[in-house]
């Protein structure tokens, strides 16, 4: 007997089907464009590499589009299998008791061969309980590196191929810059929140929350308004009135890319995974160059290490052994070295494992395409600690949008950066709380 289920509009089968005596997998995501091609891509050739499960991608829009509509259809007992999630929704994902089918233990139930250790720890790390077991499996990870435009560096008589490694290099560079009409701001930044805040605060080996950045548990609360974060809101201010800084826009910043494409500011702050767009946009205009993001010289500890952006797949409860099989199977694949080189060359996003990297590193891709492995280097400069291993807090993505709110009013002038950030932990403290509550 063939048991069937709708799940967004697909006729699901949960066993195997007369037709083609496979067993079909749904994976919900969030990639869209030459992304989500890609993604579809991989899914069809492992579909070809076997003929025991097929699995089946659907595009569900952005990264809370597509957590909200896999939670709405867990109630709806409609869910896929497999679900993308952003990092910050990491916290809503494991407070969803009953939910999640944690990878590490799929893997053991289905016999699956699976070593935590084998991925890189600064991207393992983020996505583990408080025991280092593995809850889900990593998929596209990044983290925010430094991009500059090596011809405006020259005609400054900076060394092109030298990148500022402090913030105190970055105020000099930026002033030779602008005073040699090279360029008309030093830099920009997208992703103020994750940028400028949260891997600003890893990168120094400060706190962003309590209990190990809320990793500790539900009543963890956010410390993000110490001396060294409210010194560099504070600057960067400062640098906003002078034009060494210009702000990209909240959210993700979308105003900063082409700030950085048209020459107009020539140090550009963003995320590993806009490499392709950065070379497809600057492509027969300039040179560009890659750097690690700077450090304050005088904090002890720095440069530690960044943390992780992007996604990660969440097994999801409520389906048969043989589909579970499957799941396991096509996460094997998913995280071979040979599909996870490619998915980091192609994407800018990082290779999650060591053995995908020490694959490109034999191919030769680093060597071509200098700057493609600062990221790399960034997540895995030191050993993570409590303070830069990631964050875990409910109801994050709300706490974002008022990281943005707090910025642009200190760049406004009506807050200080110390009365801007205490707002952010207050505000964001109060939302956290709910989440506790609604999740004790």
């Amino acid at each position: 007997m063939i048991k069937k289920i709708m799940v967004a509009g697909l006729l699901v089968s949960t066993s195997m089907t007369a037709a083609n005596a496979r067993t079909t997998i749904t994976w919900w995501h969030a990639m869209g464009g030459n992304l989500g091609a890609k993604l579809e891509q991989i899914v069809a050739d492992y579909n070809k590499s076997q003929d025991l499960y097929t699995v089946v991608p659907t595009y569900k829009g952005s990264y809370p589009e597509t957590m909200t509509a896999a939670i709405a259809a867990f109630r709806a007992n409609q869910q896929p299998d497999i679900v993308q999630v952003f990092e910050v929704g990491t916290g809503t994902m494991m407070a969803a008791k009953g939910a999640v089918y944690p990878i590490y233990q799929l893997m053991k139930d289905m016999g699956e061969p699976f070593d935590p250790k084998g991925f890189l720890p600064a991207v393992v790390g983020y996505y583990t309980d408080t025991d280092g077991n593995m809850l889900s499996m990593p998929f596209n990870s990044s983290t925010p590196i430094m991009y500059y435009n090596k011809d405006e560096f020259k005609k400054a008589g900076l060394d092109p191929n030298v990148p500022p490694k402090t913030w105190d290099d970055v105020v000099t560079d930026s002033k030779k810059l602008m005073d040699s009409g090279a360029a008309k701001c030093g830099f920009t930044s997208g992703w103020i929140s994750w940028v400028q805040l949260e891997n600003l605060s890893a990168w120094h080996n400060q706190p962003i929350g309590t209990k190990e950045n809320g990793f500790g548990g539900l009543d963890a609360r956010l410390t993000l308004n110490g001396p060294v974060q409210v010194r560099h809101w504070d600057n960067l201010a400062k640098w906003q009135k002078s034009g060494v800084f210009q702000y990209g826009g909240p959210v993700g910043g979308n105003d900063a890319p082409p700030k950085f494409y048209s020459g107009e500011c020539a140090i550009y702050m963003n995320s590993s995974a806009s490499l392709a767009d950065v070379v497809a946009n600057t492509k027969g205009k300039f040179e560009v160059g890659y750097g690690m993001l700077p450090y304050y010289s005088d904090v002890k500890g720095a440069p530690q290490n960044t943390i992780i952006g992007g996604a990660t797949l969440w097994v999801l409860q409520g389906h048969p052994k043989e589909e579970y099989k499957g799941v396991a199977n096509f996460l094997t694949y998913l995280s071979s070295p040979a599909v996870q080189a490619d998915w980091h060359q192609f994407s800018g996003y990082l290779p999650i494992t060591k053995a995908a990297y020490d694959l490109g590193i034999k191919q030769g891709y680093y060597a071509k395409n200098p700057g493609t492995d600062v990221g790399i280097k960034e997540i895995t400069l030191n050993p993570p600690t409590p303070n830069s291993k990631g964050l875990r807090f409910g109801n994050y993505v709300q706490v974002r949008d008022i990281i943005d709110q707090e910025f642009q009013k200190l760049l406004a002038g009506s807050e200080t950066a110390q009365q801007a950030l205490d707002n952010v932990d207050s505000r964001g403290n109060e939302l956290i709380g709910q989440f506790e509550a609604a999740n004790k």
